[in-house]
């Protein structure tokens, strides 16, 4: 019996020593980076795709620099990537379309896309997306006097959209369901259907309402043009980014979501879109009441 315990002892010393081992292997296989993090340690980058007139979400000011409520939210997935992968990460700004954004996302050119793009069933077929960070919904811009006032006005009518749109897809189903005939006009974004409007190219301009009073605002055409009262769709906004890509979508998900619980989404709301912009422009739209649910706090009791 006394000759074995030496043979024991070792056998469990072995054990111990093995299972240990297999501790660290597996702690060392959670630490290996895949996908986007690692892409973004060795290169240092993170490729954004910005829109160039999705006001106050992703524009341009005057030094043609990205700007807007998305970008500063991007700008805090950044920081927790930085973190994630243990270097510093620079940005690598891409601007892109309402057309071409979800290719962008899954050919690979861009890592997320920080825009005024609605988070929907259909595209997450394709793309992930971040937490709601916005609630839009599709309305119409029209001339002041126009007889149009809601979407039963508009049959035979002449509609301007931007192309791969959640309001093109509502316009066309109206069309389609109440027989309205509608003529639409597909451009490439959002500034281009606003100046098809300003021209007198279409009868309408639908798109999602925060960015029509955005365009009011910026033009000083709120005297020339109003917007009409129903929402024609309902469209919550995300952060898109690539599917099956979990290491990195962890790492968005606890960014966004530690931005609306310290109460930074609703500073951020205050900030673009109840107070003056950087570029001038002051649209005064109060939160809704869907997007208070979601974050649990209006911008005032954030402050």
């Amino acid at each position: 019996m006394a000759a074995r315990l030496p043979r024991l002892l070792a056998a469990l010393c072995l054990g111990l020593a093995a299972m240990a081992g297999a501790t660290l292997a597996t702690a060392q296989d959670a630490a290996v980076l895949t996908g986007t993090l690692k892409k973004a340690k060795d290169t240092g980058t993170l490729v954004i795709g910005y829109r160039e007139s999705s006001l106050p979400f992703s524009y341009l000011n005057q030094a043609n620099r990205p700007i807007g409520y998305s970008i500063d939210i991007c700008t805090d997935i950044v920081q927790a990537a930085s973190e994630e992968v243990g270097r510093e990460l620079t940005v690598k700004w891409v601007p892109v379309t309402s057309e071409n954004r979800i290719d962008a996302i899954t050919s690979g050119k861009i890592d997320l896309e920080c825009g005024s793009t609605t988070r929907n069933a259909e595209r997450m077929q394709s793309v992930a997306f971040s937490p709601v960070i916005f609630i839009a919904g599709t309305k119409l811009m029209v001339p002041r006097g126009s007889p149009i006032k809601s979407f039963r006005d508009l049959k035979g009518k002449t509609v301007v959209v931007t192309a791969g749109t959640t309001n093109e897809q509502a316009i066309r189903q109206l069309s389609m369901r109440f027989s309205l005939d509608i003529n639409l006009i597909r451009v490439r974004d959002h500034a281009d259907a606003f100046a098809v409007l300003s021209r007198g190219g279409a009868d309408a301009y639908a798109g999602d309402d925060v960015l029509l009073y955005g365009f009011l605002a910026h033009s000083g055409a709120g005297k020339k043009f109003t917007i009409t009262r129903d929402f024609l769709s309902y469209d919550p906004y995300g952060i898109m980014l690539r599917k099956n890509d979990p290491q990195f979508a962890a790492v968005v998900d606890k960014a966004v979501r530690e931005v609306i619980t310290s109460g930074d989404l609703g500073r951020l709301y205050k900030q673009w879109f109840m107070n003056r912009l950087p570029t001038g422009e002051q649209l005064g739209i109060p939160m809704s009441a869907e997007l208070e649910g979601i974050i649990g706090a209006t911008p005032e009791q954030a402050e």
